[in-house]
């Protein structure tokens, strides 16, 4: 990476710090390294050992005959997000939270879109639901191109002088996952799921399903395949109110059709992800134990999975004798590197990572 663009990387992120710092986000810096995480059964993760120091009451090695020394150890994993950790806080605090730091993500391809290591911003706003942080991320953009949104402390701006990228200027274009189905595959969503048809419908788009794909895998080959190859590239596209049936940690709608959840394409390229957070217990532990199952039977790398972390969710006894509960919030998972590239005029995020990781 030239000089030049590892300032205009330096600069992104420190003026995307002074946007959530002006609005009173509280940065804070969650570690790498975790005995646990969140089941994924769509991720592969990176798995290393801690080592404990020699144990002092082993007899030495070096002593002919003697046993040798021993040490503890213990599986962690690099996170592929902050998520665990950043909700514990919420829950000890809850106060609006930001955190830009590295994740981890096994198994993908380095290159255009992708890096096993890669830079993530993370935010959380308390009784915030999606749409709120939909706005709030179209303010985000908003300031990275300005140069001066109007606050108190001014921004450098993201765009060098002469550079314009319409394709990255708010208001989002914002399509219901419904709606894309049918414009751009050609599939009534919920009534194929429904009828058992989304098999059908893959074949008919060309696809060729394995047998026994379930309704969220059917879902995913579509999307994947029909519909996000179609998404605009002239605006950000927001694609809202994912189907329920595809499990994830997003609050269910009042309906109990959709999920409160949104991502983000910029260029036809998925940036962010936001949820309206789930935060019922007894919905979580069931997440953890269902997804779990899944995660430890299909993973080449399985994990531990924090069986109490449903009690995150638990009213907190407050010093009056009451109780205050996890605060609704919206959380956004947004993928720096790829925003870098997008300012930036890049067409990969190799171009943007000051030391990009070789291809296997």
């Amino acid at each position: 990476m030239d000089l030049e663009l590892l300032r205009r990387r330096a600069r992104i992120i420190r003026d995307v710090r002074c946007f959530f710092d002006r609005r009173d986000y509280l940065e804070v810096d969650t570690p790498l390294l975790a005995p646990d995480l969140i089941p994924e059964s769509c991720l592969e993760v990176f798995e290393t050992t801690r080592l404990s120091p020699v144990l002092a009451s082993a007899s030495p090695g070096d002593i002919p005959g003697a046993e040798p020394r021993t040490r503890k150890s213990r599986p962690y994993w690099l996170i592929p997000s902050p998520e665990l950790r950043m909700k514990r806080l919420i829950g000890d605090h809850g106060v609006n939270l930001y955190q830009i730091g590295k994740c981890f993500r096994n198994g993908e391809s380095s290159g255009r879109f992708h890096s096993p290591e890669f830079t993530m911003l993370e935010y959380y706003t308390m009784g915030a639901d999606y749409l709120d942080s939909l706005a709030i991320t179209e303010e985000l953009f908003a300031a990275l191109q300005s140069g001066n949104p109007g606050g108190t402390r001014s921004f450098d701006g993201a765009l060098s002088p002469g550079e314009n990228f319409p394709e990255l200027k708010p208001p989002f274009l914002r399509i219901t996952m419904e709606e894309a189905f049918a414009r751009w595959a050609g599939v009534d969503l919920f009534a194929a799921a429904e009828r058992r048809e989304l098999d059908a419908e893959a074949r008919r788009l060309g696809l060729d399903p394995p047998p026994g794909m379930d309704p969220p895998a059917l879902y995913d080959l579509i999307f994947i395949h029909a519909v996000e190859p179609a998404l605009p590239r002239d605006r950000p596209v927001a694609i809202l109110d994912y189907p329920a049936f595809v499990p994830c940690l997003a609050r269910t709608s009042s309906g109990g059709k959709t999920r409160e959840r949104w991502e983000l394409y910029v260029r036809g390229i998925e940036l962010a992800n936001c949820y309206s957070e789930e935060t019922d217990p007894e919905a979580i532990r069931r997440f953890f134990e269902s997804e779990g199952e899944i995660k430890n039977r299909s993973a080449l790398t399985p994990h531990r999975i924090d069986g109490d972390y449903w009690k995150v969710f638990l009213p907190r006894k407050t010093r009056d004798g009451g109780e205050r509960p996890f605060p609704p919030c919206s959380g956004v998972a947004l993928g720096l590197d790829r925003l870098i590239m997008a300012l930036t005029g890049r067409s990969s995020i190799d171009g943007v990572l000051p030391f990009p990781m070789d291809p296997l």
